[in-house]
């Protein structure tokens, strides 16, 4: 397989760089406060053979500089009684709190972190919100990598703790996301390293598109009909299409599902970017952390994808997302973050839209021990304490 970049605004092609994160030209015209211009995505040309594991076949880095961890392969679950709930009985959740760290992130740390290997470069600089960043940590104490990481200072404590006992140097930053995603890239320009952070890098979508070669893999090479998933940056949403475009183009599969990206109503400068086509910046404030952004830094990429393919976008409320996280804790099994959860609020919302027969997969994208705070809400706490069974009714 042969493998390149090709600016996703201009159609530029460039041969694969460790220096090399975004199409000169096109950042040039990058204005504040609006999406990265010149996002660089991986191109492949070569032939796949039917019934592979596509798994390591489709990615640019060769498979012994990946990390000794187990990332990737998590499990598609059936949800019997959700299933039947529904109507829907060939739902399935995609349950990425396997992964090492407990999230989805670990899919693209893994990459970033074998790319740096690859080319001999010990140091990983990065923004986060939480996941990214305890997952890098994570990833990188595996790999003997330095990890220096940029976290606002809101950011959920189970999430800084778990950097922390990966032993990454952490910067709390007074102020949002964004701004931590601005100081990540003055860090690494001025000390360098490389820098993983969400859209700068290539290989970080490479990795998240690993998600739909195992959906893909795991429904016996066959491409569902609907996958949900939530949104933020737009990158897992990008990730999640490029996949299927990749075995799109070697003709592994026909066709590309309908895509529904969920946005929470207090950061949704995606969905308004879908219905406008431009990017009004607000600020953000949402109960689901990991997918609360001002700036979506993939957002031109992530419409690109959905215009093509005729995907969609919703926002649900934080009121729907806490009722959502008990709701498929409760049901399946499953206890998933507040973003993880927001996919399943958004299939609650167009579920009776889906014909009974679809195959749907909703992705479940990290899991609920990294935000106990917010899982509190949905539930009720015992308010005392009790001695003896004669205390309560039986």
């Amino acid at each position: 397989m042969q493998f390149s970049y090709q600016c996703i605004r201009c159609g530029k092609e460039y041969s694969i760089s460790p220096d090399l994160y975004t199409c000169p030209e096109c950042l040039k015209l990058q204005t504040p406060d609006q999406p990265l211009l010149g996002v660089l995505e991986v191109q492949l040309k070569g032939n796949w053979e039917p019934g592979k594991d596509p798994f390591s076949d489709l990615l640019p880095v060769d498979e012994k500089y990946f990390p000794p961890v187990p990332w990737g392969n998590t499990p598609l679950w059936k949800p019997g009684r959700l299933r039947k709930e529904l109507s829907l009985p060939s739902l399935y959740i995609k349950d990425d709190s396997f992964n090492p760290t407990g999230s989805f992130k670990d899919r693209a740390s893994a990459m970033v972190s074998a790319f740096a290997r690859q080319h001999n470069i010990n140091t990983i600089v990065l923004a986060s919100t939480g996941n990214a960043g305890s997952s890098m940590s994570g990833i990188g104490a595996a790999a003997g990598q330095k990890i220096v990481l940029f976290l606002p200072e809101t950011a959920p404590p189970a999430k800084l703790i778990q950097s922390l006992q990966y032993g990454a140097l952490v910067y709390r930053v007074k102020g949002n996301y964004d701004r931590a995603y601005d100081l990540s890239l003055e860090y690494s320009s001025l000390k360098g390293g490389m820098n993983r952070s969400t859209a700068w890098n290539p290989m970080t979508m490479e990795g998240k598109k690993t998600v739909s070669l195992e959906i893909f893999r795991d429904l016996g090479f066959r491409v569902p009909d609907r996958v949900v998933v939530s949104a933020g940056d737009g990158c897992i949403l990008g990730g999640v299409y490029k996949g299927f475009q990749d075995l799109i183009s070697l003709g592994a599969a026909g066709r590309m599902p309908k895509i529904t990206a969920v946005q929470a109503e207090g950061s949704s400068a995606l969905y308004r970017g879908w219905k406008t086509g431009s990017f009004d910046i607000q600020g953000s404030s949402t109960i689901a952390d990991s997918i609360s952004v001002d700036i979506p830094r993939n957002g031109w990429t992530a419409l690109a994808y959905l215009n093509k393919y005729s995907g969609e976008v919703i926002t649900v409320t934080d009121d729907e997302i806490i009722e959502a996280q008990a709701e498929l804790s409760a049901k399946s099994g499953l206890f998933t973050e507040p973003a993880g959860a927001a996919s399943w609020a958004g299939l609650k919302k167009i579920h009776r839209s889906i014909k009974s027969d679809e195959t749907v997969v909703v992705l479940a994208t990290g899991s609920g021990l990294k935000d106990t705070a917010s899982a509190l809400k949905g539930v009720y706490m015992p308010a005392v304490s009790i001695n003896s069974l004669s205390e309560i009714e039986l």
